[in-house]
């Protein structure tokens, strides 16, 4: 009996411990629209949090976004620049989306990664690892 209750206890630490291990391997580039401010000359200004944890340094990163207003047509396609990221880094950026006011803005998509550089080669992992959120009154995802 003493035997089956350690074998069951160890089946359990080592499956919790093996689903702990996998999930902190996932990898996960992340971006959250974080603010969206009216500037003085009427654009939006966007700001973004983007983290790197695909357990790879990233060479350069850009990304095609779509904008819809607020009957849900894109009214533009542009892409954003990222730059580079070391894994683990997590970085801050603002664009200026001349002529758009926040208000005219209803969600943003991420269309594609424009480039996703690792280790001087175009690699797939900006797409497959994306996850996207926003703390706006515009809609962001994938």
């Amino acid at each position: 009996m003493l035997f089956k209750r350690i074998f069951a206890a160890t089946v359990v630490a080592t499956l919790t411990f093996s689903t702990a291990s996998f999930a902190q391997e996932t990898p996960v580039f992340s971006l959250e629209l974080n603010g969206a401010t009216e500037t003085e000359a009427g654009s939006c200004r966007l700001t973004y949090v983007a983290a790197n944890r695909t357990g790879n340094a990233l060479d350069r990163t850009a990304y095609e976004v779509a904008v819809f207003d607020s009957q849900g047509a894109v009214t533009r396609l542009l892409v954003l620049e990222f730059g580079d990221l070391i894994e683990g880094k997590t970085k801050i950026l603002q664009f200026d989306l001349a002529g758009t006011p926040c208000g005219a803005i209803s969600r943003i998509v991420v269309n594609d990664a424009a480039a996703c550089v690792v280790a001087g080669s175009e690699a797939p992992i900006c797409m497959q690892a994306l996850t996207a959120s926003s703390r706006t009154a515009i809609q962001f995802g994938i």
